[in-house]
């Protein structure tokens, strides 16, 4: 098939998703995008874009969730009647945090609605993705005085299933690195410098065990935006000699190694619907340390949950239970099932839902002809 992938916020996880697929495809995916930055904007005016950028019939469209899809097939109604279009939920807007400076309420979740709603299928990263946003929507609906339309949320979970995201996962074997046995441990903070990843909550809980004299090194990478948060400013002046990263790492040879070497993955995230960075780290043998809530359970086997998952307020707590032991947790079994999210195993299986879809698409169409 020949599939129209439009992505309105290319960078970042959505960026490697977009590439990665098309990579490892057996269809033939053209990539539509636009740059990764205004996200308010990008949700109300890709779909505009789009719709003057597609300027050839695919046999399929498969649209990433930063946009308005009710828009784009309205305007593109005459020229791509007959072609399928499916959503791909990276997130949702009804339960991403907003910050003190954002207010815009329900606004960008009934984009995500409306879009779910006129899709002929919606594929969610994660189970846990999915359970939240059927879960959302009826907080949503309420809130509006009369209509509320609570029958589509049955709708949309009719044609709505996970698709887990793809990672390329491979590339980190080419820089496989050693851990010190003798060096302290590293624990490692990769996430976007963002409110939502709350990285405030981390550097106060690694002041706790520096203040506590326990030994161990601090890399502290993802990615930047705007100005360094004020915890990693602390973070500088009271861990300093502590840390072994501030920073992005642009070197993607860099940053493998840098995961290879470290012994513990930590989040301290508020919102995260699948854990990219978290599954690249375990992938490399880290041992992660979680907040046992949003996506995160489903990432591990049960047996390593007790030791991974921390309750709220718990993070000092859990990693000083392993900073106490002498004993390395063997992680391989933690590796196994997040190797399961390498496009080598999911790329064949996007395929055949979309092949599927396409399918159902035409006979729906066909039967409809012959009325």
């Amino acid at each position: 098939m020949r599939i129209a992938l439009l992505e309105s916020y290319y960078g970042g996880s959505h960026k490697a998703w977009a590439d990665g697929y098309q990579r490892s495809s057996r269809h033939a995916i053209e990539l539509i995008t636009l740059p990764a930055q205004f996200w308010k904007w990008r949700m109300q005016g890709a779909a505009i874009s789009f719709a003057r950028l597609l300027d050839w019939k695919p046999d399929l469209i498969l649209a990433s969730s930063m946009i308005d899809l009710s828009i784009f097939r309205a305007l593109t109604r005459d020229r791509l009647p007959d072609v399928p279009v499916a959503m791909y939920f990276h997130e949702n807007q009804l339960s991403y945090p907003q910050s003190r400076r954002q207010n815009h309420g329900w606004r960008y979740g009934f984009i995500n609605f409306v879009s779910a709603l006129c899709a002929d299928a919606n594929y969610f990263n994660s189970p846990f993705h999915l359970d939240d946003f059927l879960t959302k929507l009826p907080n949503m609906l309420k809130h509006f005085a009369d209509y509320n339309e609570l029958q589509t949320i049955d709708e949309i979970r009719a044609k709505s299933s996970v698709l887990p995201l793809g990672i390329d996962l491979r590339r980190f074997d080419e820089h496989r690195d050693k851990r010190a046995s003798n060096d302290p441990p590293i624990i490692l903070w990769n996430h976007r410098w963002e409110h939502d990843k709350d990285p405030a909550a981390f550097i106060q809980s690694m002041i706790k065990l520096a203040d506590e004299e326990y030994a161990f090194k601090l890399a502290i990478t993802g990615e930047r935006f705007g100005e360094m948060p004020p915890a990693f400013l602390e973070a500088q002046s009271r861990l300093g000699d502590r840390i072994i990263q501030l920073g992005y790492v642009d070197s993607f040879a860099d940053y493998a190694r840098l995961l290879w070497r470290s012994d513990f993955v930590v989040s301290t995230a508020r919102q995260e619907f699948f854990g990219v960075s978290v599954c690249e780290a375990i992938y490399c043998g880290c041992l992660p340390i979680l907040p046992d809530r949003l996506n995160y359970p489903n990432l591990l086997p049960e047996a390593f949950k007790r030791a991974c998952l921390y309750q709220r307020d718990r993070l000092t707590a859990q990693l000083r239970y392993h900073l106490d032991s002498d004993e390395r947790i063997d992680t391989s079994a933690l590796q196994e099932k997040i190797a399961r999210f390498d496009w080598r195993l999911l790329a064949p299986i996007y395929d055949e839902e979309l092949e599927a879809l396409a399918k159902r698409h035409r006979l729906r169409r066909d039967r409809s002809r012959w009325r």
